[in-house]
């Protein structure tokens, strides 16, 4: 079946890895808007980060891995930044994202959480 697309029309397999392309570029670019509070960060704490960052990092992304449905083939992204979790990427459904969030404010010394993550809606 072909999809129709504003100039040409393409197989409906190749719209769908364009939608989520797109969804997945949308995502990181929303988190890269992050970047002034980032720079307060900097400010605060330095080049290297604030003290316990990459250890909120790796727990929550361990704490990702106890949930199968936020696995691969989704596409999900931690950064920590001076307590706050960014979280990016792209998740099949809304639950999942709600789930991911939920899981991310498990991890000890998380202020909050900054969801910039895209749904797909594949599933």
């Amino acid at each position: 079946m072909q999809l129709a697309t504003s100039f040409f029309m393409v197989p409906e397999s190749v719209g769908r890895r364009l939608k989520l392309l797109a969804l997945a570029c949308a995502a990181l670019l929303i988190g890269a808007l992050g970047g002034c509070s980032t720079y307060s960060a900097y400010r605060k704490c330095g080049f290297g980060g604030c003290p316990g960052d990459a250890a909120i990092s790796a727990e929550v992304r361990g704490l990702f891995k106890q949930h199968p449905a936020l696995e691969p083939p989704n596409l999900l992204y931690v950064q920590t930044v001076d307590h706050v979790v960014y979280l990016s990427g792209v998740l099949n459904t809304d639950l999942e994202r709600q789930t991911a969030e939920s899981v991310a404010l498990e991890a000890p010394g998380v202020a909050r959480i900054v969801d910039s993550i895209g749904v797909s809606n594949e599933r």
